[in-house]
């Protein structure tokens, strides 16, 4: 029971509660809608309010746009018409310019009538000039005896004559022009390049002088009835002077290599002090074998001193060799020495290479030292030499052409050929009576050497006296007696010469044998 009641009670307390709790939420409903709807009102009155507001606002701007749209009208209004101004003016203008084009049209057409007629008559007038023209050239045909090609390859003809007259005139004037310029400028060019190069005159001596420790190495010099003074001189081919100075001996030779073998021999033979016979024939070969290191070394010594390098040991000897032979009593060396610093000198000036010139000008005689051993022009053995040890082609062609013995192909070739004639040409260079002397001599010694059974053959006391050596196997006394009277015929026939020419014939017989 007790339990139903407490059921009953919660039952009741909770339908009580909902009552209470509906009672208070209706009069709060009712609260909240009465808000709602004064809200609501005051909504409607403000949006009344507001609506009106709008609308005057509305009708204001429309007002407004209304009046900017008038006063834009207006201004365009009047820029249309100022256009419409414009064009007016413009059609007025255009209808006059049409106006003034169609006098122009009318005018024109009048002209090309005009013209049309004076086109006709001028063609008419052409045509009669033309039948005119053809009847007066068959008449001149008829006159000349000539066709009209034929007139044409005549007056062709004189025009080109006297074309070709006129331009062989014009161009000899050049030519002449181009040559006194050329001249003149070469002129002055080899005479800045000889102002430059100032050389002394070549006085080329036939002695060489030997010095003497002391005076008694001259008696073991002249030995026992002059032996040793005979033995050098017939094996070296020079006089030796011993008379002539107390502290010296004076070799004496046209020959500048038999000279130098001669005075090589003399120092070895002094210094060695022994001297004799044996002993001067051993110098003198020793003197021989050397020569070649004397060359070498003058030609080393040449190419330092004009500042030239990368010549081969052979160009050297070669070069070395020229110190030793002459030309016209001029020194090669020496000659092409003063060669190779006049092209050098004018090469400088022309803006050339001067290295270049002056190695060509030392090497454009190198042939010279070798015409003893080679057959040909000394130009031609020289080219041929510098060629075999790769030179340049340059260098090769003007040491070839130097005399004009082939065409030049450079100006350096020029150069060589004007600086040679330079060298060989100035004052005191060269003395034609040397050189017919030098002459006289080689070809004395030849007249003996041509002779068979002849060893070798000397010019000595200035060609007064020729010394030749025989073989004693191939020819006999008697045959030394008809041989000296052979050559001294040979001499009379074929030489001129002052006073008279001793030939003396040396016949030695050498029996050697070795004890062991």
């Amino acid at each position: 029971m007790t339990e139903v009641l407490y059921v009953a009670c919660v039952i009741v307390g909770l339908l009580l509660g909902y009552g209470i709790r509906s009672f208070f939420a209706k009069r709060q409903y009712d609260s909240i809608e009465k808000q709602a709807r004064a809200k609501l009102e005051s909504a409607d009155v403000e949006v009344s309010r507001k609506l009106r507001e709008a609308d005057i606002q509305a009708r204001m701007e429309v007002v407004q746009a209304r009046e900017q749209f008038e006063a834009s009208a207006k201004v365009r209004q009047a820029a249309l018409q100022e256009k419409d101004d414009r064009l007016s003016a413009r059609e007025e203008n255009i209808e006059r310019k049409l106006h003034i084009l169609e006098e122009k049209e009318r005018s024109i057409k009048a002209t090309e009538e005009s013209q049309d007629n004076t086109a006709r008559e001028l063609a008419s007038r052409e045509d009669m000039i033309e039948k005119r023209e053809a009847e007066s050239l068959a008449r001149m045909q008829k006159v000349a005896g000539m066709t009209i090609e034929e007139a044409k390859v005549s007056l062709r003809n004189k025009v080109k004559d006297a074309v070709k007259a006129e331009c062989g005139a014009f161009y000899r004037r050049r030519y002449e022009e181009a040559k006194n310029e050329a001249d003149r400028k070469a002129a002055d060019l080899i005479a800045y390049a000889v102002r430059r190069y100032a050389a002394g005159h070549a006085g080329e001596s036939m002695t060489s002088r030997v010095s003497l420790p002391n005076t008694e190495i001259k008696g073991r010099i002249i030995g026992r009835d002059g032996r040793n003074v005979r033995t050098i001189e017939a094996a070296t081919g020079v006089t030796l002077l011993v008379d002539g100075m107390p502290d010296s001996v004076v070799v004496s030779c046209f020959n500048p290599i038999r000279r130098e073998i001669a005075r090589q021999a003399l120092v070895s033979l002094i210094a060695d002090g022994r001297i004799h016979p044996a002993s001067i024939e051993t110098a003198v070969a020793k003197a021989k074998e050397n020569l070649e290191e004397t060359m070498f070394q003058v030609g080393k010594e040449t190419a330092y001193q004009l500042k030239l390098e990368g010549f081969p040991r052979e160009i050297l000897i070669a070069i070395g060799r020229l110190q030793f032979r002459l030309s016209f009593s001029q020194n090669v060396l020496e000659h092409s020495i003063e060669v190779a610093r006049l092209m050098g000198s004018m090469a400088d000036e022309l803006k050339l290479d001067g290295q270049l010139a002056r190695r060509i000008g030392l090497l454009h005689d190198i042939g010279k030292g070798l015409t003893d051993e080679v057959e040909g022009g000394h130009a031609k053995i020289g080219a041929d030499l510098l060629s075999k040890y790769g030179e340049d082609p340059i260098l090769i062609n003007a040491v070839a052409s130097h005399h004009e013995e082939v065409e030049p192909n450079s100006v350096y070739a020029v150069l060589c050929s004007a600086a040679d004639a330079i060298s060989s040409a100035r004052p005191g260079a060269r003395n034609e009576s040397t050189e017919l002397y030098y002459e006289r001599i080689e070809r004395l010694e030849e007249i003996a050497k041509s002779r068979q059974g002849v060893n070798t053959a000397f010019a000595i006391q200035a060609g007064h006296e020729l010394r030749v050596v025989i073989d004693p196997d191939v020819l006999s006394d008697n045959d030394a007696m008809i041989l000296a009277h052979d050559i001294s015929s040979d001499i009379e026939a074929n030489l001129k010469y002052p006073g008279q020419i001793r030939v003396v014939i040396i016949r030695e017989k050498r029996c050697i044998e070795y004890a062991r």
